[in-house]
Protein backbone atom coordinates (compact mmCIF):
# COMPACT_ATOMS: atom_id res chain seq x y z
CA UNK A 1 0.00 0.00 0.00
CA UNK A 2 1.87 3.06 -1.23
CA UNK A 3 0.52 6.38 -0.09
CA UNK A 4 0.27 9.35 -2.42
CA UNK A 5 1.32 12.72 -1.07
CA UNK A 6 -0.96 15.55 -2.14
CA UNK A 7 -1.56 19.22 -1.52
CA UNK A 8 1.51 20.53 -3.27
CA UNK A 9 1.44 23.18 -5.95
CA UNK A 10 2.70 26.57 -6.96
CA UNK A 11 2.92 29.22 -4.25
CA UNK A 12 4.52 32.64 -4.05
CA UNK A 13 7.44 33.32 -1.73
CA UNK A 14 6.16 33.91 1.77
CA UNK A 15 3.10 31.77 1.16
CA UNK A 16 1.88 28.61 2.87
CA UNK A 17 0.91 25.10 1.92
CA UNK A 18 -0.20 22.04 3.81
CA UNK A 19 0.67 18.71 2.27
CA UNK A 20 -0.62 15.30 3.26
CA UNK A 21 -0.25 11.59 2.86
CA UNK A 22 -3.41 9.59 3.38
CA UNK A 23 -4.27 5.93 3.61
CA UNK A 24 -7.30 5.29 1.43
CA UNK A 25 -7.65 1.82 2.85
CA UNK A 26 -9.31 2.15 6.26
CA UNK A 27 -7.82 -1.15 7.41
CA UNK A 28 -4.51 0.59 8.03
CA UNK A 29 -3.17 3.15 10.47
CA UNK A 30 -0.25 5.37 9.60
CA UNK A 31 2.70 5.80 11.92
CA UNK A 32 4.44 8.83 10.50
CA UNK A 33 8.22 8.57 10.35
CA UNK A 34 8.86 11.90 8.67
CA UNK A 35 8.90 14.09 5.61
CA UNK A 36 11.70 14.38 3.09
CA UNK A 37 12.27 16.37 -0.06
CA UNK A 38 14.33 16.19 -3.19
CA UNK A 39 15.14 19.12 -5.44
CA UNK A 40 16.38 18.60 -9.01
CA UNK A 41 20.02 17.55 -9.02
CA UNK A 42 20.06 17.08 -5.25
CA UNK A 43 19.87 14.09 -2.99
CA UNK A 44 16.79 13.44 -0.91
CA UNK A 45 17.05 15.27 2.40
CA UNK A 46 15.25 15.09 5.69
CA UNK A 47 12.75 17.86 6.42
CA UNK A 48 11.32 16.50 9.65
CA UNK A 49 11.94 13.20 11.41
CA UNK A 50 9.36 11.82 13.82
CA UNK A 51 10.88 8.98 15.84
CA UNK A 52 8.54 6.62 17.64
CA UNK A 53 10.40 7.55 20.81
CA UNK A 54 11.82 10.97 21.32
CA UNK A 55 11.10 14.41 19.99
CA UNK A 56 10.28 15.51 16.50
CA UNK A 57 13.38 16.81 14.78
CA UNK A 58 13.18 19.56 12.16
CA UNK A 59 15.96 20.32 9.72
CA UNK A 60 17.60 23.66 10.49
CA UNK A 61 16.48 25.13 7.18
CA UNK A 62 12.77 24.70 8.09
CA UNK A 63 12.80 25.37 11.82
CA UNK A 64 10.26 27.98 12.75
CA UNK A 65 8.54 27.69 9.37
CA UNK A 66 7.36 24.10 9.03
CA UNK A 67 5.36 22.18 11.61
CA UNK A 68 3.52 18.92 12.07
CA UNK A 69 -0.13 19.82 12.70
CA UNK A 70 -1.69 18.49 15.84
CA UNK A 71 -4.78 17.36 13.97
CA UNK A 72 -3.12 14.38 12.26
CA UNK A 73 -5.47 11.42 12.27
CA UNK A 74 -4.57 7.76 12.16
CA UNK A 75 -5.17 7.72 8.40
CA UNK A 76 -3.51 11.03 7.45
CA UNK A 77 -0.12 12.60 8.04
CA UNK A 78 0.41 16.25 7.24
CA UNK A 79 3.08 18.90 7.04
CA UNK A 80 2.28 22.59 7.45
CA UNK A 81 4.69 24.82 5.52
CA UNK A 82 4.77 28.56 6.14
CA UNK A 83 7.00 31.40 4.95
CA UNK A 84 7.94 29.36 1.93
CA UNK A 85 11.09 30.29 0.05
CA UNK A 86 12.19 29.48 -3.50
CA UNK A 87 14.78 27.15 -1.97
CA UNK A 88 11.92 25.02 -0.65
CA UNK A 89 11.02 24.03 -4.20
CA UNK A 90 11.23 20.24 -4.35
CA UNK A 91 9.27 17.03 -4.50
CA UNK A 92 8.13 16.18 -0.99
CA UNK A 93 7.81 12.59 0.21
CA UNK A 94 6.23 11.06 3.28
CA UNK A 95 7.96 8.23 5.11
CA UNK A 96 5.78 5.94 7.19
CA UNK A 97 4.90 2.60 8.70
CA UNK A 98 1.50 0.99 8.33
CA UNK A 99 -0.25 -0.96 11.06
CA UNK A 100 -3.44 -2.94 10.98
CA UNK A 101 -6.16 -0.75 12.46
CA UNK A 102 -5.57 0.13 16.09
CA UNK A 103 -3.34 -2.88 16.66
CA UNK A 104 0.44 -3.06 16.99
CA UNK A 105 0.58 -5.53 14.14
CA UNK A 106 2.92 -4.09 11.53
CA UNK A 107 1.85 -4.31 7.90
CA UNK A 108 4.58 -2.26 6.20
CA UNK A 109 7.76 -0.76 7.61
CA UNK A 110 9.72 2.29 6.43
CA UNK A 111 7.67 2.93 3.30
CA UNK A 112 7.87 5.93 1.01
CA UNK A 113 4.88 7.66 -0.48
CA UNK A 114 4.68 9.00 -3.99
CA UNK A 115 5.85 12.59 -3.88
CA UNK A 116 4.07 15.86 -4.38
CA UNK A 117 5.66 18.80 -6.15
CA UNK A 118 6.01 22.06 -4.24
CA UNK A 119 7.13 25.04 -6.31
CA UNK A 120 7.82 28.41 -4.70
CA UNK A 121 8.08 31.15 -7.27
CA UNK A 122 6.80 34.60 -8.04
Amino acid sequence: VQLQAFGGGLVQPGGSLRIHCAASDSRFRIRARGWYRQAPGNQREMVVAMPSRGTTNYADFVKGRFTIPGDNSQNVMSLEMNSLEPEDTAVYYCNYDLYYGSTTMLYAWDNWGKGTQVTVSS
